[in-house]
């Protein structure tokens, strides 16, 4: 009983941060929803392509990213705020690329946590939802500088779809499965 009101507590607080009352089943598509329904088997294979082809540099980094443990999204963790952000696309051709470090910002409109990357050519801006003390879902949309960012569900060439794991004090990234350019596998890297 103590355990489940300790879960209950957590999840409540969660809330705060992060949508929790089922609205992502009535926002997802079902193609971003078959995404995530095939994360693990893409992340697999996205990982597998990147260490066979990538440079040893790279795979180094990615190796380091990946071995980052998952931490909660507990209330010592404040989102909020100015970020670094970068791109590690995983699978395809090229099998692996490690971009440099842009600009990221995640605010709190009163309702959940919004990330917008404001930096470099490809952006994204969405909203993070509860799917465990571990684990965040995005729903975003990737657009280019200059343009104006679509709504999610605008279509499957601009839907983003991802989970979002805390990996440290001020660290988080999103990894982002069968993005609709360029690769398997995107992962978003932040860190303050």
């Amino acid at each position: 009983m103590f355990r489940a009101a300790i879960a209950t507590i957590l999840c409540l607080f969660c809330a705060s941060h992060a949508h929790a009352d089922g609205a992502i089943a009535r926002l997802i598509t079902k193609s971003d929803q078959i995404r995530l329904d095939k994360y693990e088997e893409t992340k697999r294979q996205a990982v597998d392509e990147a260490r066979k082809g990538g440079t040893v540099s790279d795979v180094e980094q990615l190796d380091a990213i990946l071995a980052k443990p998952s931490l909660a999204f507990s209330e010592d963790f404040d989102m909020v705020g100015n970020w670094q952000c970068r791109t590690i696309k995983l699978g395809k051709k090229p099998p692996l690329t490690v971009y440099d470090w842009f600009k990221c910002r995640v605010s709190d409109d009163g309702s959940g946590w919004m990330l917008e990357k404001t930096s470099g050519s490809q952006r994204t801006k969405g909203r993070f939802y509860t799917d465990s003390d571990k684990r965040l879902t995005y729903l975003g949309v990737d657009y280019v500088a200059g343009e104006k960012p679509m709504n999610y569900s605008a279509g499957p060439d601009n839907d983003q779809v991802g989970y979002a794991y805390r990996t440290g004090r001020n660290e988080f990234r999103i990894e982002f499965p069968a993005p609709a350019r360029e690769s398997l596998l995107d992962i978003l890297e932040l860190k303050r």
